[in-house]
């Protein structure tokens, strides 16, 4: 996620023009599935984690836990020291900043574990503010690694500045009325487990049905990535809703077309941005597999933000949108969601992240698991 997304939410939220918000009572439901409140990351470049936590509460409810709220923060402040860690050890030459990638939470949830939100809050005491603050700790490391061989009291130092911006991370805490590790909340309350989940993708540079690494600046861990022609990428994320399962997604929103004040992603043919009156059913730019490609070849299409795909709705004329789930507040006439159409979706989606057991057996059998 790019630095300018700060940019971005600000100008989404601030906007103000001639937007006609009677299309909300135009989208039908096809399938909408359980979802938690939407958060506000305000000030902070953590989408990632919001969108990773939401999908996972939504599983959570599945499994009828009635309303589960897990700490964000927790596992951006335990990400951050796994990313300084890679840092030191590569010498400076790999980046340190704010974003991560989907697949980064859920190892992140194995090796740490997870709390409740009322277990571990953000510590600023308001509304999340991590402006500069990984500016501050990037020269904390490069102070360390300024000479070498480097003194192995940084890791204390580095956690104090954690400590001092997140809070400790709590070692026990009290669940129920039961005392538990994170790892041990994560292991038995919620059963979670790293191999249940799966990440996609769809780009013409790998062989497809092969995993690889996403080169965005943002995947820091290297995390592997399943690849899928594009159609099939759009009908495994229908077929999961369909079926029962929410899915974390990946895509570029800094352009004319994602407009979350007015509650919707699309992009129209002979429109040079979604302003003004919107109406579901116009047609829409076609696009290919190899259009997509060169859109992101060319740094067009990047990984600015994340979020939680939750439903499928239908338009008047039975165009699908994805009924999506954003970390900016209740923003627009949606109260924080935006309805995406196949055509954004397929055109900007960088990533998707979901449960294994929301493929169908021969999407397995192609992929090979």
């Amino acid at each position: 996620m790019r630095k300018l997304i700060f940019k971005i939410i600000l100008a989404s939220i601030l906007f103000v023009g001639t937007i006609n918000f009677t299309n909300a009572q135009e989208l039908e439901d096809i399938k909408l599935l359980p979802y938690t409140s939407v958060k506000d990351q305000a000030m902070s470049g953590t989408c990632w984690c919001f969108s990773v936590i939401s999908m996972l509460e939504s599983e959570l409810m599945k499994k009828g836990i009635e309303y589960p709220d897990l700490s964000e923060m927790f596992v951006v402040r335990n990400i951050y020291f796994d990313k300084a860690q890679n840092y030191i050890l590569r010498q400076g030459y790999t980046r340190f900043a704010e974003g991560a990638f989907t697949h980064d939470v859920i190892p992140a949830i194995e090796k740490y574990g997870i709390v409740p939100q009322s277990v571990f809050k953000n510590s600023d005491g308001g509304k999340i503010n991590h402006m500069g603050f990984d500016s501050k700790l990037k020269k904390f490391l490069d102070s360390v690694i300024a000479k070498t061989p480097i003194s192995p009291d940084w890791k204390v130092n580095f956690n104090k500045m954690l400590d001092e911006k997140f809070g400790e991370s709590p070692k026990t805490f009290i669940y129920e009325g039961k005392e538990y590790t994170p790892k041990q909340f994560a292991e038995e309350v919620l059963q979670f487990k790293s191999s249940d989940f799966i990440g996609l993708t769809s780009y013409t540079h790998h062989p497809f049905y092969k995993p690889f690494n996403v080169e965005v600046p943002d995947n820091y861990s290297g995390g592997l990535f399943y690849n899928v022609p594009v159609d099939e990428l759009i009908e495994i994320t229908k077929d999961a809703v369909l079926n029962g399962y929410t899915v974390g997604w990946d895509s570029d929103v800094s352009n004319n077309f994602f407009n979350q004040k007015a509650g919707f992603a699309m992009i129209p043919e002979g429109k040079n941005n979604l302003d003004g009156q919107i109406n579901p059913d116009d047609k829409e730019v076609s696009y290919t597999q190899q259009s997509r490609q060169e859109l992101f070849e060319i740094l067009e299409t990047q990984d600015d933000h994340l979020m939680h795909l939750v439903g499928l709705k239908k338009s008047k004329d039975g165009k699908t949108f994805f009924y999506v789930k954003n970390s900016w507040g209740e923003v627009g006439p949606f109260k924080g969601f935006i309805n995406v159409s196949e055509t954004y979706f397929g055109i900007n989606t960088i990533t998707i992240v979901l449960p294994v057991s929301a493929l169908k057996p021969e999407v397995k059998a192609k992929l090979g698991i």
